[in-house]
């Protein structure tokens, strides 16, 4: 017998007819001998009609009340799910955050758990019954309703399943598993049957959209073995789990593109030391965090510099103020925006024992006259900024590569 949690996304629980699939997979899980924990997201659409309402009633509405607003979702659709397993002859418990109960700290629309009571779920699961959980929701320590941010039911389940001492964490979700890259983008893209937390960690933050971060981030932690699925299918998907040799073999396991950010060129900053820190440290203290950072010679003057950086199109309009003010106190010459990049980048463990995969990377761009504006690494993948133009050229190039594309001689 195994405890086994399962979380299924908006896609999975969008109308009654999915629910009721939902309810006999979760039955068909039970009937095999397992203790089954459930947790589900809110109907496809239903968050954002909640919160247009919200704003159709103020223009801006207070965030205490919005997370109460918005965690409605995950409370109908638990409910719906609880019925529809009982319809199908099995037994279930619907249970909201604050009856886990998972406490969070008190920011509202994007709290992080602190610690999750199991005791509600290991009743519920002794009688003989399915616990099904709302995700994406919680409570602080004054009581008041919490939410954990888009893509929050993913962090609910992997932090209820690391607290309950899970064997294994099942995300069914639209796609079947985690591919090489986008199949959207790249046709000849491939399911991974096997990857790291690491190299999870740094795709989910790079763009791949299949995995919240934090949820890959508990799951690292606390050593969650997570399986990435279909719930249209019965199809094996990718598990996401610690490092083996197997794993470290693959230089490159795939390519993620983000178009999430804006490049900011600040031209003619004064060149002495305290210049650069006083630039990022502003920027900091505003909560406004950069990406890629270059700092070059203005040309035909010694005693400029240019510094470039990357930060999210989100934060953008909102940090405007704050790069002129400083740019203008720290002598800034010409302060230039550019929305029309992209962050292509590939991600590897085999990277840490293989040299030259920067370069690698640099060949197959410059052999499809895609100029790089900008590099970042780290142990496990490297990043190039490009113009946005070039995003499916570059991924696919990228893919091709490195070797990525499926295999047709296996089929």
């Amino acid at each position: 017998m195994a405890l086994v949690v399962q979380k299924f996304g908006g896609t999975s629980v969008g109308s009654v007819e999915r629910i009721r699939n939902v309810a006999k997979r979760a039955i068909a899980t039970q009937k095999e001998g397992n203790d089954v924990v459930v947790i589900v997201s809110a109907m496809s659409g239903e968050t954002n009609r909640l919160l247009k309402l919200a704003h159709e009633v103020i223009a801006i509405p207070e965030a205490r009340e919005m997370d109460v607003i918005a965690a409605t979702g995950e409370q109908v659709t638990s409910a719906l799910l609880s019925l529809a397993i009982h319809a199908e002859g099995g037994q279930a418990r619907s249970l909201l955050g604050h009856q886990v109960k998972i406490l969070t700290d008190g920011a509202f629309s994007k709290a992080r758990i602190k610690t999750i009571e199991g005791s509600k779920i290991f009743s519920t699961v002794k009688k003989g019954q399915i616990a099904v959980v709302a995700g994406f929701q919680g409570v602080d320590e004054h009581g008041d309703i919490t939410t954990l941010g888009r893509g929050g039911s993913d962090t609910t389940a992997v932090a209820v399943a690391a607290a309950i001492g899970a064997d294994a964490c099942e995300i069914y979700t639209d796609v079947d598993g985690v591919y090489t890259t986008d199949p959207n983008v790249c046709p000849s893209a491939r399911k991974i049957s096997k990857i790291s937390y690491e190299e999870m960690l740094e795709l989910a933050s790079l763009g791949a959209k299949v995995l919240q971060i934090r949820s890959v981030e508990i799951a690292m932690k606390y050593g969650v073995p997570v399986h990435v699925r279909s719930s249209f299918n019965d199809s094996p998907g990718t598990w996401v789990t610690g490092e083996d040799k197997s794993l470290e073999d693959v230089v490159v396991a795939g390519v993620a593109y983000d178009k999430s950010e804006a490049r900011v060129n600040v031209i003619g900053l004064h060149d002495k030391p305290g210049v650069v820190a006083d630039l990022f440290s502003s920027l900091a203290e505003k909560n406004v965090s950069v990406d890629m950072i270059i700092q070059n010679a203005t040309t035909g003057a010694s005693d400029r510099a240019d510094v470039t950086f990357t930060l999210a199109t989100t934060d953008l309009v909102r940090a405007k103020p704050f790069i002129e003010e400083v740019g203008k106190r720290l002598g800034a010459q010409e302060i230039r925006y550019d929305q029309d990049v992209v962050k292509v980048s590939i991600v590897g463990l085999g990277m840490r024992s293989h040299a030259g995969i920067a370069a690698r990377m640099f060949r197959i761009l410059a052999a499809e006259n895609i100029n790089i504006q900008a590099i970042s690494t780290s142990e496990i993948k490297v990043s190039c900024l490009v113009h946005e133009k070039y995003t499916e050229l570059a991924v696919r190039a990228l893919h091709d590569g490195f070797g990525l594309s499926e295999d047709k001689s296996a089929k």
